[in-house]
């Protein structure tokens, strides 16, 4: 993608009726991420074991080779999509991001152009606000935006009296870790499955 004229950027709350669009562009964006998710979690050599076992487990009771080795790898394909897919602000992404203080806002190029999105779900404790469902349209990647989302998300944290930023990435998402990392967040937590870590926690806090 060529670079962008951000002089053309506006960036505004979601409204309810923009909400179906926003959550395409965030499911399209999920797809690509899900898929490499996946992959990289059944290839772990401790998953790779269970799956052997299960196929052998299997061959007593399918008489045949492929479907007790095609099995075990369909059910953990399809275990780990409903797994990823619980969230329940994808269910209902206005009413979710307009109560409880959250908020996601919406960048648009040239007024109309929808190029991306973010979302903020602040924390009991009052000083913590998570960043959550940051999302740039295939077509704007790599032109700046997700550094422009990112800076206008701390300054409005700022504003709100927020001291600190979390938020959660998957491990396999290179680039986002490359923005976050060159923009003062580290490494403070995360999530694993069979021993290996697949959501990284990532934290920075704000300079009021």
């Amino acid at each position: 993608m060529p670079s962008l004229d951000h002089s053309k950027l506006s960036i505004r709350e979601m409204n309810e009726d923009e909400s179906e669009m926003v959550l395409e562009m965030l499911k399209d964006g999920f797809r690509d991420t899900e898929n490499r998710l996946i992959l990289h979690i059944i290839t772990r050599p401790l998953a790779l074991l269970c799956m052997a076992v299960v196929s052998s487990a299997l061959r007593f009771l399918i008489n045949s080779f492929i479907a007790a080795l095609l099995v075990p790898v369909l059910l953990a394909v399809i275990g780990l999509k409903l797994l990823l897919w619980r969230s329940q602000d994808l269910r209902r992404l206005y009413s979710y991001y307009s109560a409880a203080g959250r908020k996601i806002w919406v960048v648009f190029y040239d007024e109309d152009d929808l190029c991306g999105c973010i979302a903020m779900d602040p924390k009991d404790d009052g000083e913590t606000v998570e960043l959550k469902r940051m999302s740039v349209s295939r077509w704007y990647r790599r032109s700046g935006i997700g550094t422009f989302l990112l800076k206008f998300f701390e300054n409005s944290a700022r504003r709100m009296g927020f001291r600190r930023v979390i938020l959660y990435t998957s491990v396999v998402t290179k680039a986002a870790i490359a923005l976050y990392t060159n923009n003062g967040y580290s490494v403070s937590g995360g999530v694993s499955w069979l021993g290996y870590t697949v959501v990284e926690k990532y934290t920075k806090e704000l300079k009021i």
